[in-house]
């Protein structure tokens, strides 16, 4: 009976498994060919071009061997808690301010998602025009007199990664607003009016009540943005390329710069597959406990 019930919903949909065999074959060999292979390059010794070879993890431990790799971690651990921090801080904050029906909604909605629409690379450029002592902020306030002001948070090593939070701030918040506003939205008002009459105060509301319920949107605004800073080349590269000095190198412009200028493949594959490892580790149990988890406690 299950064969027969199979069957006849292979063919009735057979015209929609043909038209998804072009996208399943990108994503079997485009995608997840190229990661297995880059995988096996981590544990070959090719430089300029692939080699067949196995040196076992002699690229790994020259990788760990690298301080530009050690330092690229660090400032990659501090731009990403940071960040995520504070973009579900404040694009928390804007979604309830929005929610309060305020005038002008939707001139607020736009202007807090519009940095999301922007590329990266012309959010670094603007931040880096903006920071940049020479052109930006210092440069006018010293015109209009204020000849002690000092902004020079791009070319400073010291504050450099500040400079990167906040340009990626700005640029991420927005995405948090507006899942979390939807996810606001569809808050039933019964449970509103539960809370006014039993005067609960609406930070606690919001605390213990609301976002739990917004979980699920919590959890995608959160994954979303740790692939952009996983990811973040074209920013640091528009921003301040990775300096001073070695100041805001991060792991992705490590594998750039060692898979295109340095001709170093081995040691590119060997970055991006340690990359690759760490964000499984961190985003699997995270998307387990959210949707696989729920799936076997309710069976």
């Amino acid at each position: 009976m299950q064969t027969a019930q199979l069957t006849w919903h292979v063919r009735r949909n057979a015209v929609a498994y043909l038209a998804l065999l072009p996208m399943a074959a990108i994503v079997v060999f485009a995608y997840l060919g190229t990661m297995a292979w880059s995988i096996r390059l981590s544990f070959s010794s090719s430089r300029l071009l692939p080699r067949n070879d196995f040196v076992g993890f002699a690229q790994y431990t020259e990788l760990f061997g690298t301080s530009r790799w050690l330092t690229s971690l660090e400032n990659f651990a501090f731009i990403a808690v940071f960040f995520l921090a504070i973009c579900f801080v404040l694009g928390t904050l804007l979604a309830i301010f929005i929610d309060q029906n305020v005038r002008a909604e939707g001139l607020f909605r736009t202007a807090f998602l519009y940095p999301y629409a922007m590329s990266m690379v012309v959010t670094g450029l603007m931040w880096q025009w903006i920071l940049n002592p020479d052109l930006g902020i210092e440069r006018t306030m010293r015109d209009m007199g204020f000849s002690g002001f000092v902004l020079d948070w791009v070319v400073n090593s010291n504050t450099v990664l500040y400079a990167v939070v906040l340009a990626t701030v700005w640029h991420g918040a927005g995405l948090v607003m507006a899942l979390l506003l939807a996810g606001l939205r569809g808050i039933d008002t019964d449970l509103w009016k539960a809370t006014r009459i039993d005067g609960i105060p609406a930070w606690r509301v919001y605390a213990f009540i609301i976002l739990p319920i917004l979980r699920p949107m919590i959890v995608t605004s959160l994954v979303l943005l740790s692939i952009s800073i996983v990811k973040m080349y074209d920013l640091i590269v528009a921003m301040t390329n990775g300096g001073p000095g070695n100041a805001s190198e991060v792991p992705a412009k490590f594998i750039m710069d060692n898979l295109f200028e340095r001709a170093n493949i081995g040691l590119a594959t060997a970055a991006s597959t340690t990359m690759l490892v760490t964000v499984l580790l961190i985003i699997a149990p995270v998307l387990y406990s959210q949707y696989l988890g729920k799936k076997g406690s309710s069976a």
